[in-house]
């Protein structure tokens, strides 16, 4: 609980400013256009498996229309995709029947919470590779087709993610988060993985019981990433960015942490710390991670400079 307080006064925060560390940190420069519009590349785009993307929905009226048009326009051919809404009251279900001809499924009735509404989106499914998108934040065009090529082309894979930009309640670009490769004794330690760049297969999801932890209400995805690592998951991290994951005032805060996301990952953390190893073996890999991760982002930085002085 004390490591909780510490970090709701903004300790971590300020560490990881003074070390050059974006991971953990949205706010991280003033207000800006987005630096990478598109990730749309060419490729082969044949027997892409299909992707089924579930967004839970309550009183985002303000966002969500957004976050749906950046799902639809993606023009993925193999797409099913389920909004949950809770019953929301803020003019939300005005803005979702206004896709009612767009090939969108969209549920209207109560829930328990986001683990609940994420459970009743999956159940209605039935695509090989599943996601969630948050309905305030967006995918990047062109992340679909990545995606699709990624999978097919590797059988193997399980799971994979990427990197994410994130942006304030105007759609303004204020941090990023450049990850390294993945790392199976970090994320048993923290969940640096960005949830809405996080894709998986179906074949694990009903290996871990095909749900969500409905007692999570903080850390569900940090569950679900570690009961994938229990059944050895195939992780893979992708050098691309993924997602614009939205960073505003009607977020959870700092307090909702202290008082239920803490006590969430301090359990998790405890449960599954035989996987990081001992303690010195923690720090070691931490430190080797975020290492990692400021090699990445100065890579990211230099390539983007580059392309936009040609």
């Amino acid at each position: 609980m004390i490591r909780a307080w510490l970090s709701a006064l903004g300790l971590g925060t300020a560490l990881r400013r003074a070390f050059g560390i974006r991971l953990g940190r949205l706010f991280q420069y003033p207000p800006r256009a987005l630096s990478v519009p598109s990730i749309a590349a060419p490729g082969l785009d044949q027997n892409l498996p299909s992707i089924a993307i579930v967004t839970p929905s309550f009183n985002q009226a303000a966002y969500v229309g957004a976050t749906m048009e950046s799902v639809l326009s993606q023009g993925y051919p193999h797409l099913e995709y389920i909004v949950q809404d809770a019953g929301s009251t803020d003019g939300s279900l005005d803005v979702l029947a206004g896709f009612a001809d767009r090939g969108v499924t969209v549920v209207v009735e109560p829930d328990r919470g986001q683990s609940d509404a994420l459970n009743r989106g999956f159940a209605r499914t039935s695509a090989e590779v599943l996601a969630y998108l948050n309905s305030d934040d967006m995918y990047v065009p062109g992340t679909l087709h990545r995606i699709g090529r990624f999978f097919r082309d590797h059988p193997s894979v399980d799971v994979v993610y990427g990197n994410r930009l994130v942006i304030d309640d105007h759609s303004r670009e204020i941090g990023r988060w450049i990850l390294p490769r993945h790392d199976a004794q970090v994320l048993p330690q923290i969940d640096y993985v960005p949830q809405e760049t996080m894709f998986w297969r179906r074949r694990i999801w009903e290996r871990c019981g095909a749900r969500f932890d409905e007692n999570a209400t903080f850390a569900l995805d940090w569950d679900l990433l570690l009961r994938f690592l229990q059944h050895q998951a195939v992780f893979r991290h992708l050098p691309w960015l993924f997602a614009l994951f939205r960073a505003h005032a009607a977020q959870k805060t700092q307090a909702s942490f202290v008082a239920d996301g803490a006590g969430e990952m301090r359990l998790l953390r405890l449960q599954n710390r035989a996987q990081s190893g001992n303690y010195f073996q923690r720090l070691a890999s931490h430190g080797f991670f975020l290492l990692a991760h400021q090699q990445a982002d100065k890579r990211f930085a230099r390539e983007l400079r580059d392309k936009l002085t040609r």
